[in-house]
């Protein structure tokens, strides 16, 4: 995963994070939607949590692979 061209500082404040249909509780994540891609963190932790950022194309072939059972 390359890291996506847009995951400054400035725009991880601004992006507005919501809980993840897939998640429950336990296992609870929050993602946002980015220019191009998504971002994810663990909701657990919110705002203290790192930030994955996927492109389009890594998130659509992540979820595919989900639903696929592959991961």
């Amino acid at each position: 995963m390359a890291p996506h061209p847009h995951s400054g500082q400035t725009l991880l404040h601004a992006l507005k994070f919501r809980t993840s249909s897939y998640s429950d509780r336990s296992n609870c994540v929050e993602v946002a939607d980015l220019p191009g891609g998504t971002a994810v963190r663990d909701s657990k932790h919110a705002d203290e949590s790192p930030v994955l950022s996927f492109t389009a194309a890594e998130w659509t072939a992540l979820l595919g692979a989900i639903h696929a059972d592959k991961i």
